[in-house]
């Protein structure tokens, strides 16, 4: 007989990737954004919920966000466009701000930037102007924290299959994620993490269906 996990219910200490005191848990809507705070020292781990959902992430100094997730820093320190445990998320100077610590998917993208309404409209067609995209979440969550549009730099794309052809062109293709799949980052400093769960609907990033991530943060065991 197979059982079913209900992982939206199951409780957050079984699900974080590393073992500590669970000091936040929420789960984020699909389509929707979030934030939060993650102390130097604690792990955010990730969970995708039903499968094959983008979730969209920048990351800022907490204390001083002009410090801000570099694409090019992270691949230049790693010497690979593709991210995964042991990958240190750094900023534009170089410093570290999370490392990945564990993940069960195994290829997260960095390249493949956010979806936005100009984006939408360019790829798949004017009629899709009025769908809610990831800049736009993107806007609306870090507002909350002072950021405007002049603060969004590339994205972490964590959970979405972005291959790269040998002519350097991107596809965009089914997730190699699953029902409850995890990543697992550790804050290397106070870090600001700003998270578009991607509304996505034109192609199969999120397998045309958005759907709810979890997010749990711990801390040091007590």
């Amino acid at each position: 007989m197979t059982t079913t996990i209900d992982f939206a219910a199951a409780p957050a200490a079984d699900l974080a990737l590393v073992t500590g005191t669970v000091v936040y848990d929420a789960t984020v809507g699909d389509r929707g954004p979030w934030s939060g705070v993650v102390a130097a020292g604690d792990v955010l781990t990730i969970v995708d919920l039903h499968g094959n959902q983008a979730v969209d992430t920048l990351f800022y100094g907490a204390g001083d966000h002009t410090k801000r997730y570099s694409a090019q820093a992270t691949i230049a320190a790693q010497g690979n466009i593709f991210l995964t445990t042991g990958t240190v998320i750094r900023d534009q100077e170089g410093d570290p701000l999370m490392t990945i610590v564990a993940d069960e998917v195994g290829n997260h993208d960095t390249v493949g930037g956010a979806c936005s309404q100009e984006s939408n409209t360019l790829r798949y067609g004017h009629h899709t102007k009025h769908q809610h995209a990831c800049v736009e979440n993107f806007l609306i969550e870090g507002s909350r924290h002072g950021l405007g549009k002049a603060d969004l730099v590339g994205n972490v794309n964590f959970f979405m299959n972005v291959p790269v052809d040998p002519d350097g062109s991107l596809g965009i293709v089914d997730g190699l994620s699953a029902p409850g799949k995890r990543l697992a980052l550790r804050a290397e400093a106070d870090t600001l993490v700003l998270i578009s769960n991607c509304p996505q609907i034109n192609n199969p990033c999120n397998g045309f269906d958005p759907t709810a991530v979890r997010v749990i943060v711990t801390g040091p065991s007590a």
